[in-house]
């Protein structure tokens, strides 16, 4: 996308959303607006040697918008911040997250496991881009769209654990009926259907379906996900109604991580769920 003078804008510029959000990027704007007028740069001047409008330069110094990565490498380039500007990129990148879910995003890239099993939408780490932005919109109250596409932008980023080396041991659990609800279309469905075929080939990623047939399911008590992170700590993590709750209690952790390897032997194996999906495509 291109702001009217033609300068590069990416589609990552919401409105920080809470206070702890709007701290880390207002910190960051301040910082920023002192550094260029310390270079004895304007915002025009400043914004052509970075590739952004002026408009855009205004609203990460005001802390109105979230700056990408790209524009926080540049920026510390170009003013010879010495990695000061870099030094926050990963407190702003999180920002970019409902205050909910950052505590999630932060362990997810910490991860050296992680277990999640999914009831009523399919899992952010395996949604492809048109299944996320057709979730965002049916949301009520609604999302501006600048915040959709914020937010579509954060949940593909989180994709990147599946590069990451040492490669993570990823296991998903899906119950059947997410992989038949037309959520956004049918087109959007046989895309995403698509995707877990190619994710669910992976030798890092166990996927697995919950048929809906099965007499006996140890999900009865509905989604959660177990993150072990270096040093064997386990943590579980759950979210309703844009609700979150992290528990890190020994014994806690332990009975869901035992509760989902119930859940996984009771589960399609992984050669099979790919079989049933391939199914699936053949009816779309």
């Amino acid at each position: 996308m291109r702001d009217d003078d033609g300068a590069e804008r990416e589609p990552v510029g919401q409105r920080p959303e809470d206070e702890p959000g709007q701290g880390v990027v207002t910190a960051f704007g301040r910082q920023l607006k002192l550094l260029r007028t310390r270079a004895g740069l304007e915002r025009p001047d400043f914004g052509k040697l970075v590739g952004y409008a002026p408009q855009s330069v205004a609203s990460f110094e005001q802390g109105r918008r979230i700056p990408p990565p790209r524009f926080i490498d540049r920026a510390d380039e170009v003013l010879d911040a010495g990695g000061v500007l870099r030094a926050l990129k990963e407190e702003v990148a999180r920002a970019q997250y409902p205050a909910f879910f950052r505590d999630m995003a932060r362990l997810e890239a910490e991860a050296v496991e992680l277990c999640a099993y999914d009831t009523h939408v399919i899992n952010g780490l395996l949604q492809t881009e048109e299944y996320t932005r057709a979730l965002l919109a049916m949301r009520r109250p609604l999302l501006d769209e600048e915040t959709i596409e914020l937010r579509v932008a954060a949940r593909l980023a989180r994709h990147e654990i599946f590069d990451r080396w040492p490669a993570p041991l990823l296991s998903f659990v899906l119950e059947e009926s997410l992989l038949r609800k037309p959520l956004g279309g049918k087109a959007v469905l046989r895309r995403q259907l698509e995707q877990l075929l190619l994710i669910g080939d992976r030798r890092s990623v166990e996927l697995q379906v919950m048929p809906l047939d099965r007499e006996d399911n140890a999900g009865v008590d509905g989604p959660f996900t177990v993150i072990a992170r270096r040093g064997g700590e386990q943590l579980m993590y759950t979210e309703v109604q844009g609700r979150s709750r992290l528990l890190t209690d020994r014994d806690e952790t332990r009975l869901a991580a035992a509760r989902y390897g119930i859940i996984r032997s009771q589960a399609l194996t992984p050669r099979e769920t790919l079989e049933f999906i391939e199914k699936l495509l053949g009816e779309l």
